[in-house]
């Protein structure tokens, strides 16, 4: 038995109700405290990495040395990609779950 177009399309549409919500689970905020840690080690780690790569690239530029120049270039906008991702993560993710509860 074949069942009709409108009722497949109905069913596809179904909301089940679900939406984040705070406190149903115990350790909420161990969690966050862990993630924002984690997020704090890397913005301290970015820091170190574009330390080093600005002392090979003035080391590469003062010696002659082109390719560690260049190296430490790539270091140094790779470093501060990462401080900008790191940086923005939280408005990142809060901006897409924003966009994606809009979608009905």
């Amino acid at each position: 038995m074949s069942v009709p177009l409108a009722d497949r399309v109905i069913q596809l549409a179904y909301d089940p109700g679900i939406t984040p919500k705070g406190g149903g689970l115990p350790g909420l905020a161990v969690l966050k405290n862990v993630v924002n840690s984690i997020n704090m080690f890397g913005i301290i780690a970015v820091v170190g990495a574009l330390a080093v790569s600005l002392g090979v690239w003035a080391w590469g530029h003062h010696t002659g040395g082109h390719q560690a120049e260049a190296n430490g270039k790539q270091g140094a906008v790779v470093a501060a990609g990462a401080a900008l991702g790191l940086g923005a993560a939280n408005g990142i993710v809060a901006f897409f779950s924003g966009l994606g509860s809009q979608v009905h």
